[in-house]
C-alpha cells in the first residue's frame, strides 16, 4: 500500500501538478513551488522511509520462496536507489529553491533548478515504477502458493 501511495503520489506530481505549475506566472509559480515544497519536505520523508523499511520486512518474511524474496528484494532496492538520489540530488535543490526571492533573478534561477530537478524527477519515478511493480509481481507470485 505504501509503494502504490509513494508512487502514485511522485507521478501525479511529475505528470499532472509541475506541468500546471510552469503555466503560471513567474511570481505565482515561485510562491507555489516553494509553498508546495515546504509542505512536502515535512511529508514525503515519512513516506519514503516507510515504504522502504515496510518492504525490507517484506523481504525478511519471503525468506521461504526465493522467486518473491528476489522481487521482493529488487522492489525494495529500486525504492532505496530512489531515495539515494532524492537525498543527493533533489533536497540540494529543493533547499535552494526555497531560498530564492521573488526578483526576476529568482524567476529565471528557478527555471534553472526545475529543469535539473525534473530530470533528477523522471529518474526517481522510473524507480518507483519498477519498485512498485516489483512489490505486485512479488504479491501475484505468493499468491499463486
Amino acid at each position: 500500500m505504501l509503494a502504490g501511495t509513494l508512487t502514485g503520489g511522485e507521478l501525479a506530481s511529475r505528470m499532472a501538478w509541475h506541468p500546471a505549475l510552469d503555466g503560471l506566472p513567474p511570481q505565482a509559480r515561485l510562491l507555489a513551488e516553494q509553498a508546495a515544497y515546504a509542505r512536502l519536505g515535512r511529508v514525503m520523508p515519512a513516506l519514503m522511509t516507510s515504504t522502504v523499511a515496510s518492504g525490507a520486512l517484506a523481504t525478511l518474511a519471503s525468506r521461504d520462496d526465493r522467486a518473491v524474496l528476489a522481487l521482493r528484494g529488487a522492489s525494495c532496492g529500486s525504492f532505496a536507489a530512489m531515495i539515494a538520489i532524492t537525498l543527493t540530488g533533489n533536497l540540494p535543490l529543493n533547499r535552494r529553491l526555497l531560498e530564492l526571492e521573488d526578483t526576476p533573478e529568482g524567476h529565471a534561477e528557478l527555471a534553472d533548478v526545475r529543469a535539473r530537478w525534473d530530470r533528477l524527477h523522471t529518474a526517481r519515478n522510473v524507480l518507483n515504477l519498477s519498485g512498485f511493480a516489483l512489490a505486485i509481481a512479488a504479491a501475484l507470485r505468493e499468491g499463486q502458493a
